[in-house]
């Protein structure tokens, strides 16, 4: 049974906390605590382990005993991976009554100001819009050491620059209901993560996607996450360059086509790129240029969407 919310004041937003954790209990005390150090407290936790061998299930528990009535665990049936465990996560949080839900890893640390935020900016949209908030982040080491701060970005989020690459990191987002409904609405590829999928979605919809500048947690880097960030832009390019041109293709391909294969959630404009995009990608090299040049079809940096474009052609 999904737990509902007690609000002390309608006036105020809640927000359904999704966590999917596995053999995380190394880190998962200090990001339970970040969480109950919110500035933001009209707050639930969802959680879901995916099939642990560690303490990470006990952790919870005990979390959730010492905070009764604010956490509500989603059984493990079986294993589902990261995507479809925080897609399952996000459908049952959605029958909670939370007027937001956000993304939570485990092995991060949430500044105070965290889910506050990014309910401030989401307020100058309309409620009925769908809308993802996304923010940068404070790269740490496994000991919370500071690395360096992500870059911002250097053009707006959107569509069809989220075909592209993901701007979104699954940490930083929260999603108002809307956007949930989309997301839920939809069948991502089998391969794909929940964050970018979810920045696809949101964003072909017409949606809108709020890109915050400041950080808003740490991300801990420790060599064991299930999705690290590459040292700097050059370096993500050259490791692009390194894998080729074939995963990221294949990537794209079944992005395009899950994308076309719910038409009725798509905005006009992006119904219509979509399929030139397909028609090029079934065509030859010059069908691959032409589209090429759609306005929005490309990354952040120079070198980004160099190495993009050739995969593209390649491809």
């Amino acid at each position: 049974m999904v737990g509902r919310y007690a609000e002390p004041n309608a006036t105020v937003p809640t927000v359904a906390i999704l966590l999917s954790s596995y053999n995380g209990a190394r880190y998962l005390d200090r990001q339970l605590a970040s969480l109950l150090g919110q500035t933001h407290t009209a707050w639930h936790l969802f959680w879901r382990d995916d099939g642990s061998t560690d303490d990470s299930v006990a952790l919870l528990r005990r979390f959730a005993a010492a905070a009764p009535g604010r956490c509500t665990e989603i059984p493990t049936d079986e294993r589902l991976g990261l995507t479809r465990s925080f897609l399952r996560l996000l459908a049952e949080a959605a029958g909670s009554g939370a007027t937001h839900l956000a993304f939570c890893d485990q092995d991060d640390v949430w500044l105070p100001d965290k889910l506050a935020r990014g309910i401030t900016a989401m307020r100058a949209v309309a409620a009925d819009a769908p809308t993802l908030y996304c923010a940068s982040h404070i790269a740490v080491d496994a000991a919370l050491r500071p690395r360096r701060t992500a870059a911002p970005l250097r053009r707006p989020p959107g569509f069809p620059a989220s075909l592209t690459h993901n701007i979104a990191a699954g940490c930083t987002i929260v999603l108002n209901r809307p956007a949930v409904a989309l997301i839920l609405a939809s069948a991502p590829p089998a391969d794909t993560l929940h964050d970018w999928w979810s920045y696809l979605v949101v964003s072909s919809a017409g949606g809108t996607i709020l890109a915050d500048s400041t950080p808003v947690l740490l991300y801990r880097q420790h060599g064991g996450n299930a999705v690290g960030i590459a040292a700097s832009m050059s370096r993500r390019a050259w490791a692009a360059l390194r894998r080729g041109p074939v995963p990221f293709m294949r990537q794209l391909r079944d992005h395009v086509r899950a994308l076309r294969d719910r038409p009725h959630t798509l905005s006009p404009p992006a119904r219509q790129q979509l399929d030139r995009i397909a028609r090029a990608l079934a065509g030859g090299p010059l069908a691959k240029a032409l589209v090429l040049r759609t306005p929005g079809l490309r990354r952040q940096t120079g070198l980004e969407t160099l190495v993009f474009r050739l995969w593209f052609l390649l491809g």
